[in-house]
This record gives structure tokens, C-alpha cells and sequence, in this order.
């Protein structure tokens, strides 16, 4: 009977999107086990790596000019599943990639293309739009995708409030809003919610750029957000799980563009058929940049663990760094950036482990 391996990884940040690492894990799988059957389904959790997850390669992808998160004009992907489907990545239009480490304003910085990019996709047809948060420099609180929706947000004066979430401390109110024909889907790979200790300022901020006292104003920011958004009869989004993923743009968009937030991991794994793959392999691989106990929270690769777990099927995680945890089977790079050859050679160590073959 045939030995299949199902490859499953998602992108390496910096390093290789998520084709990409598949392809070079299955070369790894066919060094160490040349009868081996090979089954690549890279996937994505709704953060990097989402349009190479899941486009087939003759799906449309087009460019379109958005307002990067410092304001300054960036080039980002708009793609299509389908004539009625169009599918994005927030971080192409808010990404923290797009801003060099000493260019970084975590307080000034805007999900305004984000808000162009569904405006976008929406005035030329699309029914439904589907947008992977993750990646974002800013915080805050989908304000900026709103505004380039039609929404305007004061302070107590009526003055509008500067871009970004270090001003949103001082807002009394938004108004306006354009409707949208079409429906909006919101990929999050995090249940972090908007506000309190564990939400979204004071969890990413600091991966953003953020100090500790401007990690007190964004959640302070955030915090007048989510008092203003009950006013507008939506109490619930302060601590709506999900709702502080990319700076509060999951809670936002939920109010200002009447999104659903869905889990990036399992909306992937179904788009691409996970499950009906893993009923018929010995071995699953997959793997990401870093590897640590948030992976187990919501993460695709964590997700993809699971569901092998659950089969009761072989799995090992594949990571450039990784925390050692309990029950899973981890290779690791060592804390090393990891092209192509490098991660064939772990592939290879994986599968060698998995099925007991002699080690190289």
C-alpha cells in the first residue's frame, strides 16, 4: 500500500510564501521516501500568504493604488475566486512590511486603504469580498478603513479627528458611512478581542513599534472606541473575540462595513479541502516562521495539528524557531531565516522521524 504524505505549511514570514515552503517540503519528503505518495495544500490563517493559499494559478489578480498606512500610495493585489468573489490581505494595504523599522508612527498609523480596497472591489462588482487580516501597523480600531467608507469621526467640539490611533481618545462621535451591496467576510487568525488587558493595544502594539506609554494611548484610544461604538448599540463589540485582530480592524470592520468575522484557519481549511486530505495520509507536514504556544491559538498550523491529532495521524511542525511543547512533534531551523534548501533538509529530517528511517 502506498505511504501519502500531506504537506500543509504556511508562509514563512520574510523568507517564502506558502507554495513555496509546500514545494520544498515535499522535495525533502521525496529525498527521505521515494515511494511516497505527495499531496501539497499549502494554507493560510487569513494572514500572510492568503491569495497564494488559496487562488487557483488562472484566478484574476489585479492592482490597484491604495493609501499605504503612513498615507503614502502603495500598489496592492485585489483578486478574484470568482466573477462575484473578490479576495484581499489587509497587510498589502496596512502591512506592517510596508513601513521601514525607522519610518514606523504606531500612533499616526491608518487601515485607510483597507477601506479602499473594499470600496474597490465593491464598485466593480464583487457580491461577496473576502479580507485576511494580519500583518497590520496600526492600531486603530478600523477607523481608517472606515473613513475611506464615508464614515467621519470628532472630538467633543466637532472637529475631525487626525488619522490613527493615537487620536481616537478623543472621540465623541462618528457619523455617515456609505451602504455596501456587498457582503463582507473577515478572516482573523486571533481571538484577541478590541479592549482590557489582553486586547488588541496591549497584546501586537509593541510588535508594532508602540513604547509603553503610547501602548497606553492606543488602548485608551481603543478603549473610547468601543464606548462610542455601544453608544451605537454595539456594546458587544469591546470584547467580541476576534475583534481586536490587526489593530481593532476586525471590530471595525464588523461596525462600519457590517463584516462577519469567521476564523481565518478553518475558513482555509475548508476552501482548500484539509479534511478530505488528511482521511487518507500516514504523515501530515506543516510549519511556519515561528513556532510557540500562540500557534495553538488560532493559528492555521495549530489547527492543522489538531485535526491530525485528532485523525490520529502522524503530524510534525516544521518552524525556523520553535518553543518545544508537549505532544507535538517539532523539527526546527534553529532561530534561523530559512530559504528553500534549508527547508527541504528538515522536511527530509521529519520524515526520516516520523517513520523511523535511518537518519542522514
Amino acid at each position: 500500500m502506498t505511504t501519502r504524505v500531506l504537506v500543509a505549511p504556511t508562509a514563512f514570514k520574510g523568507s517564502l510564501g506558502p507554495r513555496a515552503v509546500a514545494e520544498a517540503f515535499a522535495t525533502g519528503v521525496r529525498a527521505a521516501f521515494p515511494e511516497a505518495s505527495v499531496l501539497a495544500c499549502p494554507v493560510s490563517d487569513g494572514g500572510d500568504g492568503l491569495l497564494d493559499a488559496v487562488l487557483p494559478a488562472d484566478a484574476l489578480r489585479e492592482t490597484v493604488q491604495v493609501s499605504g498606512p503612513s498615507g503614502t500610495p502603495v500598489q496592492a493585489p485585489l483578486a478574484w475566486l470568482d466573477e462575484q468573489t473578490a479576495i484581499m490581505e489587509a497587510a498589502s494595504a496596512c502591512g506592517l512590511a510596508l513601513v521601514p523599522p525607522d519610518a514606523r508612527d504606531p500612533l499616526r498609523a491608518s487601515s485607510r486603504g483597507v477601506g479602499e480596497l473594499i470600496a474597490e472591489a465593491a464598485g466593480r462588482g464583487a457580491e461577496t469580498i473576502i479580507m485576511g487580516l494580519g500583518g497590520s501597523a496600526t492600531t486603530d480600531g478600523g477607523t481608517g478603513a472606515g473613513r475611506a467608507l464615508g464614515w467621519t469621526f470628532q472630538d467633543a467640539a466637532g472637529v475631525e479627528l487626525p488619522e490613527g490611533g493615537g487620536a481616537l481618545a478623543q472621540l465623541e462621535e462618528f457619523r455617515g458611512g456609505w451602504g455596501l451591496a456587498a457582503r463582507i467576510v473577515v478572516l482573523a487568525d486571533v481571538a484577541t478581542p478590541l479592549t482590557g488587558p489582553r486586547g488588541s493595544a496591549a497584546i501586537f502594539a509593541p510588535q508594532k513599534g508602540a513604547t509603553p506609554a503610547q501602548v497606553d494611548q492606543l488602548s485608551a484610544g481603543l478603549d473610547r472606541l468601543a464606548v462610542v461604538l455601544a453608544r451605537h448599540g454595539r456594546p458587544d463589540l469591546a470584547t467580541l473575540p476576534m475583534g481586536g485582530a490587526a489593530g481593532g480592524l476586525g471590530a471595525g470592520l464588523v461596525h462600519f462595513a457590517h463584516a462577519q468575522l469567521v476564523s481565518g484557519s478553518h475558513w482555509v481549511l475548508e476552501r482548500v479541502g484539509f479534511d478530505a486530505a488528511l482521511a487518507r495520509v500516514d504523515l501530515v507536514l506543516t510549519g511556519e516562521g515561528a513556532f510557540d504556544p500562540t500557534s495553538l491559538a488560532g493559528k492555521v498550523v495549530g489547527e492543522v495539528v489538531r485535526r491530525a491529532q485528532a485523525a490520529r495521524c502522524r503530524v510534525a511542525v516544521i518552524a525556523g524557531v520553535a518553543h518545544d511543547m508537549i505532544g507535538v512533534h517539532v523539527v526546527d531551523g534553529g532561530g534561523r531565516r530559512l530559504g528553500a534548501a534549508d527547508l527541504t533538509m528538515l522536511a527530509e529530517r521529519a520524515t526520516r522521524e516520523a517513520f523511523g528511517l535511518p537518519a542522514l
